[in-house]
């Protein structure tokens, strides 16, 4: 089934969405994979922790983030390093859950025929690991990550990659995600339709700044935009 978008007169035949933030709220788990990375320590900030990871050194889930900030407490042990790595990963993984609607949203997208694919920038493994504790990934045809297109968004190779992989045109396709510079840019960029997830915008960016085609207060918003009425 083809959908035709009504502002514009589109038809969105497919859907592509950002992973974290989009889906499900990684932030929040991080937040508190931080503090019980912390609570194990017995000292230092989970605050600090979090922004470690943001600090642009390495990527945003990057375990050499949880090295220098060991090292900056003086802390730095081997055997240590390894269970603050691995308390940080299994309780961010373990708190990863889809926003409200989001399952029930992409089942009825599917069901209309719109064929849907994550592009993301996060590692496979981790991608592949949250989809399937989220319950989500039989709904996508097609995961992309950078080490499958070769690139990090905003650049477009990812967009691009699904959007072949699901056999439609950028005109004819939509992107979904959180970030203005790295989902609703590229997606612009391409000629596709996009959408911004306000309700993932943990940023606080505004809204009303954001270029984006659709505002999402959320997930479950989508179909009403796209036409579709049959829930």
């Amino acid at each position: 089934m083809q959908t035709t978008y009504g502002t514009r007169h589109r038809t969105v035949e497919a859907v592509l969405c950002d992973m974290d933030n989009t889906l499900f709220d990684l932030v929040g788990a991080k937040r508190e994979a931080c503090r019980c990375v912390v609570d194990y320590l017995g000292t230092g900030d989970p605050e600090a922790l979090f922004q470690q990871f943001l600090n642009g050194t390495y990527g945003f889930e990057d375990h050499r983030n949880i090295r220098d900030y060991l090292d900056g407490l003086g802390a730095y042990q081997p055997g240590t390093f390894d269970v603050c790595c691995r308390t940080y990963e299994d309780v961010k993984l373990d708190l990863v859950e889809a926003y409200p609607g989001v399952e029930e949203t992409l089942r009825c997208l599917q069901n209309a025929g719109i064929r849907l694919a994550v592009a993301t920038d996060a590692e496979s493994f981790q991608a592949r690991r949250r989809l399937e504790k989220t319950g989500l990934i039989d709904y996508f045809e097609v995961v992309v990550t950078p080490e499958v297109s070769g690139k990090r968004k905003p650049e477009p190779d990812s967009l691009l990659y699904a959007i072949r992989r699901l056999d439609t045109a950028p005109a004819k396709a939509m992107m979904v995600g959180d970030s203005p510079n790295r989902d609703i840019a590229p997606g612009r960029l391409l000629g596709m339709v996009t959408a911004f997830a306000a309700y993932g915008d943990w940023r606080g960016r505004g809204a009303a700044d954001v270029e984006a085609d659709i505002i999402l207060g959320e997930f479950s918003e989508l179909p009403g935009h796209l036409g579709i009425t049959d829930r």
